[in-house]
């Protein structure tokens, strides 16, 4: 039952989409110009998680290196942050998922609209064009999964780091943060230098759409 129902939920998301697709083209805008506009605000996602995590890392070595004040007031920052960049990686995920749900919907139109074509010769080149953003897209998409992937332990090490701090907020539990500091720090440096290639592989895509 729990299946069947996960089926009728996709089935239903598929169909919706395909309504707000022809609604869309109705209006002039293709599957092409929604693609490109899904993969700028990727992008922009993209953006705003490097500066989340640049901003939740700034704000754990403020506590590490706390010298006087209310703790209490440090660690509910420390938390928002937390907060904050789990929500910042998830509109990354979803921004992707948006991407790659328009672009298999254009593939699969693109694929279909090969078979129309009466000239052989416009017929190949469309076929080729289409295996070429094919390609260009797979490569961008890999990029993009890539630094979705990366962010999973720079939230677990932030998560387990607000968690601890809440039961043992004091300085030995400070200290103890500060070890794992450095680590954080790579993770955050890894996931930012991942999302800056997927943000370039979508500029090249982009341009190659235009």
């Amino acid at each position: 039952m729990r299946i069947f129902s996960i089926l009728l939920l996709l089935t239903g998301l598929v169909a919706c989409e395909s309504t707000y697709y022809s609604a869309m083209e109705k209006v002039g805008y293709h599957k092409r110009e929604i693609l490109v506009d899904r993969v700028e605000e990727a992008q922009e996602s993209q953006q705003d998680a490097q500066q989340q995590f640049t901003s939740a890392l700034e704000q754990l070595k403020t506590l590490t290196n706390f010298d006087g004040g209310d703790l209490e007031d440090v660690y509910d920052e420390v938390n928002a942050q937390y907060k904050d960049s789990k929500a910042a990686a998830e509109t990354v995920s979803e921004r992707i998922d948006e991407v790659d749900s328009v672009a298999e919907a254009l593939f699969d139109e693109w694929q279909d609209e090969l078979e129309q074509y009466q000239s052989a010769s416009l017929k190949a080149e469309s076929k080729q064009q289409l295996s070429d953003t094919r390609k260009r897209y797979a490569a961008m998409l890999k990029a993009m999964r890539k630094a979705e992937a990366q962010m999973d332990p720079v939230l677990s090490r932030l998560n387990d780091n607000q968690l601890y701090l809440k039961h043992n907020l004091n300085a030995r539990a400070i200290g103890a943060v500060g070890k794992e500091f450095s680590r954080l720090e790579q993770e955050v440096a890894d996931v930012i230098k991942q999302m800056s290639k997927a943000i370039a592989e979508s500029d090249k895509f982009i341009a190659s759409m235009k």
